[in-house]
């Protein structure tokens, strides 16, 4: 089959699928993997050790999935339509704000699916080929392989942004054996002298333009950080629960945002506005059950109360706040435990009673 009507059909069938985009490319830049090998000799990778794992993979497709000649990398964008909007929420601290792609479905399965689905569309026309799917699972460079792959230019916060569409969408990539014609790279950054990614950040993660310190990010402190969270970065949390929007709700370029294209990412529980008292007092099985197949699953339910209480704490001070907190007290976990008293101080203070003990 012609390589370049292939190449038309595959990003029809990705539409079709309820991709946003799909573009082709071959690998990394070596400058990208010597950025990478900087923010890892800063430690700005936090915990996440994996980060720093199979760097070769990361390098060199091939060594990842034997045979890789094309890379087919796509977008789908995630924001529901239905959802409260952000800002809203955001600015109700009795309400906890989890970020909007996590809000339906986990997006790694939906991608995923879809991803195998468009495999089974390419197999179907040009004959059985070597692939395999990849969303957010492997030493894989998404964003510099997405750039390269015409979907768009890294941005200051460090997220892919689409000049037509802006950046709220998650990627994927499905790595073949085929010989597709390779897309031109997205050369041109759109950022120009913005900083408002890097000013509203809430915690100054954004340490410079395109360098973000995960060890102060809240998406890593509040999904990836398994220990406690730094105390100096607790208030800056707010009412931020499981992740943060922040950077990318101020970015110029996405008043282009669309949302998204498929029902997976409808918002499961109320889950878009939930109250923090309510969400406090799941139990373990609540917890499971309310976020089977979705992204939340990743904190486990010790994370999920950690970070509750943090925000808790953050609220306007109430005496259902206090009780709430108060009932888990004495919970089993030491680490719920050490938030749950630090957020009773809080409310404490915000009371102006004296602290206790």
């Amino acid at each position: 089959m012609d390589p370049h009507r292939l190449a038309e059909d595959i990003r029809r069938w990705a539409r079709e699928l309820g991709f946003a985009g799909a573009g082709f490319a071959r690998a990394p830049r070596p400058a990208d993997l010597a950025r990478l090998d900087a923010w890892l000799a800063a430690g700005r990778h936090g915990a996440m050790e994996w980060m720093a794992r199979h760097r070769a993979l990361r390098a060199d497709p091939a060594a990842l999935h034997p045979g890789t000649r094309t890379i087919i990398s796509v977008r789908m964008h995630y924001t529901p339509p239905t959802a409260a909007p952000a800002q809203a929420v955001l600015a109700d601290p009795r309400r906890g704000y989890i970020s909007r792609y996590a809000l339906g479905r986990d997006y790694h399965k939906v991608l995923r699916g879809r991803l195998r689905a468009l495999a089974r569309r390419i197999e179907a026309a040009a004959g059985r080929f070597g692939h395999r799917a990849f969303v957010d699972s492997a030493p894989v460079l998404e964003k510099p392989l997405a750039r390269e792959a015409g979907l768009g230019w890294i941005g200051r916060h460090s997220n892919l942004v689409h000049p037509r569409e802006g950046s709220l969408f998650v990627l994927g990539e499905l790595y073949t054996d085929l010989e597709l014609p390779a897309d031109p790279p997205f050369a041109r950054d759109h950022c120009g002298r913005c900083t408002a990614c890097i000013d509203a950040c809430p915690t100054g993660a954004i340490v410079a333009p395109y360098q973000v310190d995960a060890r102060r990010c809240i998406s890593y402190l509040t999904i990836e950080l398994r220990g406690p969270i730094p105390e100096p970065l607790r208030r800056p949390l707010g009412n931020r629960i499981f992740g943060c929007d922040d950077c990318q709700l101020v970015c110029p370029w996405n008043r282009f945002a669309r949302t998204a294209a498929v029902a997976d990412f409808d918002p499961r529980h109320g889950l878009d506005a939930p109250a923090l008292t309510a969400l406090f007092a799941w139990d373990e099985a609540t917890f499971l059950a309310r976020t089977e197949g979705s992204a939340l699953r990743r904190t486990g339910y010790e994370g999920w109360l950690r970070n509750v209480a943090v925000a808790l704490g953050n609220a306007p001070p109430d005496p259902a706040v206090a009780a709430a907190l108060r009932a888990r007290a004495d919970h089993p976990s030491a680490l719920v435990r050490e938030h749950v008293a630090w957020a009773l101080r809080e409310q404490a203070r915000r009371r102006g009673a004296p602290p206790a003990g």
